[in-house]
């Protein structure tokens, strides 16, 4: 009888998803002996009824590496520790299907579980493995916020995109002698937004590690205007904040989900600055998912494919409890609980933050 491994990609979706895919299935089928299957919307396709699994072949992974998100399909909803269930006065509630999980993977003879996703993916793993689950995990996420490894697949690709959108708001900006805000993605990390400012030549970056005042931020406009410049951009990350203030959010109620949905920062600064006297005029414009989309560039499907391989290595070695990890130039394995103990946040001291300093951009502080 063949051993079988599950594969599920879980959270947001991000560029690099099918890439691993596809390298797993590529280094399995050297081995005789072993079986993929893709779990359907993270692992819902094992827990639904009738479950809903698919077996991965090299022929139905062939050429998908290029291809943005997922063909096995992604939730940040649910799973086994918060199973939404409706209850009979309509509302509803969550449920722990953990142990139900475990018994499914016997039932289908599974030898062994990949799970693809970031922060709240692995703490799942690790639960799981705490459970006794034979699981891996593979650090997938664009916002770069997952400690021990030196990047996330997807985070490349999503800082591409931003720099692109820096390059078309500088020429708008100018022609219209503006002051425009770019809101990129990052949750509690400012990657994105660090990345972005520098490849594409903000005049400001506001970053979650570093709160900002709203006069420091008038200061570097002003600066910027004296020396001739009528216009300005700036990047600003989603989860950034302004000094003894709170990050912009919506409470959401959807079962199973992430109680906090961050956003609206860029549109909080706009008003932050025309409450403090800009008299320039400013527009807004919020990414979003755009990040998150389209295909993934050279970097990221390289990365992926090792991640790939690493991943499916580590199940012929027994490595559970493990997650692949970059740490340049090696891909190793690194324990999950580790990487998630606290977040891959930006270092205010590093090299990369002195270079921005470096090159006149405003932090805010």
């Amino acid at each position: 009888m063949k051993k079988r491994v599950l594969v599920a990609t879980g959270g947001g979706d991000c560029p690099g998803l099918n890439a691993v895919i596809r390298a797993i299935v590529k280094r399995a089928s050297r081995e005789h002996n072993w079986e993929i299957l893709g779990s359907i919307d993270a692992f819902d396709g094992l827990l639904r009824d009738p479950m809903h699994l698919v077996e991965l072949t090299p022929e139905k992974v062939a050429g998908i590496h290029v291809q943005g998100g997922t063909i096995i399909g992604t939730t940040n909803k649910g799973g086994p520790f918060a199973w939404p269930v409706k209850n009979t006065d309509g509302s509803w509630s969550t449920v722990d299907r953990s142990q139900d999980f475990m018994d499914r993977l016997r039932y289908q003879n599974i030898d062994a579980v990949i799970n693809i996703g970031g922060d709240g993916s692995q703490r799942i793993s690790q639960s799981l493995y705490e459970m006794g689950c034979p699981i891996i995990g593979v650090p997938k996420t664009i916002d770069n916020d997952l400690s021990h490894t030196d990047f996330t697949f997807g985070f490349q690709t999503a800082v591409d995109t931003a720099t692109d959108a820096v390059d078309k708001l500088v020429t708008t900006a100018a022609s219209h002698h503006r002051v425009l805000i770019l809101e990129v993605m990052g949750r509690y990390a400012g990657w994105i937004a660090l990345h972005a400012s520098i490849a594409g030549g903000a005049e400001v970056c506001l970053i979650p590690e570093v709160p900002y005042d709203i006069n420091k931020v008038m200061q570097a406009l002003e600066q910027r205007i004296d020396n001739g410049k009528g216009f300005a951009n700036i990047v600003i990350a989603e989860g950034a904040v302004p000094i003894a203030g709170s990050m912009s959010y919506s409470e959401n109620d959807t079962p199973g989900a992430m109680k906090i949905r961050l956003g609206g920062a860029g549109m909080r600064l706009s008003q932050e600055l025309k409450d403090a006297g800009c008299t320039i005029e400013i527009r807004e414009t919020i990414l979003g998912h755009l990040q998150r989309g389209g295909r993934p560039n050279a970097f990221d499907r390289i990365l992926a494919s090792q991640f790939g391989v690493k991943a499916f290595e580590m199940v012929l070695e027994q490595k559970w409890g493990h997650m692949v990890a970059y740490n340049h130039p090696n891909i190793v394995a690194v324990p999950i609980i580790d990487a998630i103990q606290e977040y891959n946040l930006v270092d205010t001291s590093s090299d990369l933050v002195n270079t921005a300093r470096g090159m006149g951009i405003s932090f805010g502080d």
